[in-house]
């Protein structure tokens, strides 16, 4: 086994894995002319992923609070870095390969605005163009120009949230008692979350609205270092239960159910009682690995075989189930090379590295 391959979680992988295909094929089911042949062959399939498909993203939102915890603050711990160092660094992670995927995304929409019109952007403004580069469309009330921009903008402000929660609990980080403190102020803002924030559908462009799920798996990676865990697991899981009593949310009650199904995953791991066998480990990092790549690079792809099947004379239902099919396999395929030429690349590069503030800040 690989140094790189022992170092990955295939719980995590499993569930980044799963939640991509989901989303890719609840888009498939819900554009166009695949999505109508779709619905005539497999009516109850097609519907339920339609409906459903999209609550994958809480998978997302909590694996993603996990895995920025354990990198932010992996004892609980205040933060270390410097914040616009941090912030910075993510923002080139996700938006180099959203900007890439959005020009791939515009191509695709010049290339079928004479066959498909309705799914093509009509007066691209600079300024649209300059708030989708600085992930602020939703907050600027511009329309979105390609599906999943909002999730990539949001993923932004939920790091910068939890980070800067971190970072107020640096006063006295060096005392033993300070390593709650982080935790303890991102706790209250997933409960402020749950009870407030997250009940107001107005506020679906800003992170307190979506905390509620990132913030459950940041605690499920705290409450793992913690001899008292399945007290606290008993809390959170009674606190998230008393939400859903005052307004029940479907997502909601998808984040917590995720929240605690990694939780026992990650105890068994911690155990060497893995819950995904050793041999499909390397797989599932296959697959894994390049999810951000198919999220950001499948609705281009769908763009363009929606466009060839609507010039398919008497295309029927099943020809349509064919290329649905195909659309999913390409989209899969290409997503690997997009990770390791556009993905990996952007985590890397900084082109403002040469400013040594930035780094002590």
């Amino acid at each position: 086994m690989s140094s790189s391959l022992s170092r990955r979680l295939p719980h995590i992988d499993a569930l980044k894995a799963l939640a991509a295909q989901v989303i890719v094929l609840h888009h498939l089911v819900s554009y166009g002319p695949i999505a109508r042949a779709a619905h005539e062959l497999l009516p109850a399939l097609s519907g339920a992923l339609h409906q459903y498909g999209r609550m994958a993203v809480q998978v997302f939102l909590v694996v993603g609070g996990y895995l920025s915890a354990r990198g932010l603050s992996p004892r609980g711990q205040a933060l270390q870095a410097g914040l616009p160092e941090l912030l910075w660094r993510r923002y080139l992670r996700l938006v180099l390969p959203f900007l890439a995927a959005l020009t791939l995304t515009l191509g695709a929409c010049s290339l079928i605005a004479s066959s498909w019109p309705e799914l093509v952007p009509t007066d691209i403004t600079l300024g649209q163009l300059f708030a989708h580069a600085l992930l602020l469309h939703d907050v600027l009330g511009y329309e979105a120009l390609t599906v999943g921009a909002w999730y990539v903008a949001i993923d932004l402000q939920l790091f910068a949230l939890l980070a800067g929660l971190l970072w107020l609990a640096r006063r006295g980080w060096h005392h033993p008692s300070r390593l709650v403190v982080g935790p303890v102020l991102v706790a209250g803002m997933v409960l402020a979350s749950a009870f407030v924030f997250n009940r107001q559908s107005a506020l679906d462009a800003y992170a307190p609205y979506f905390f509620v799920s990132y913030g459950l798996g940041a605690l499920v990676h705290w409450l793992g270092l913690w001899r008292h865990r399945r007290a606290g697991l008993v809390l959170l899981t009674v606190a998230m239960a008393a939400a859903l009593a005052v307004a029940w949310r479907d997502r909601l009650a998808l984040a917590l159910v995720t929240a605690l199904w990694l939780a026992w995953a990650q105890q068994r791991h911690a155990e060497g009682r893995p819950v995904v066998p050793a041999a499909a480990a390397h797989a599932l990092a296959r697959a894994a690995t390049p999810s951000y790549a198919l999220f950001l690079l499948h609705f281009p792809v769908l763009l363009l075989t929606n466009a060839l099947l609507a010039q398919l004379p008497g295309a029927t239902p099943a020809v349509g189930a064919v290329m649905l099919l195909g659309t999913w396999l390409l989209a899969n395929c290409l997503a690997v090379p997009f990770h390791r030429w556009v993905e990996a690349p952007a985590a890397r590069f900084d082109p403002l590295a040469w400013l040594p503030r930035l780094r002590t800040a």
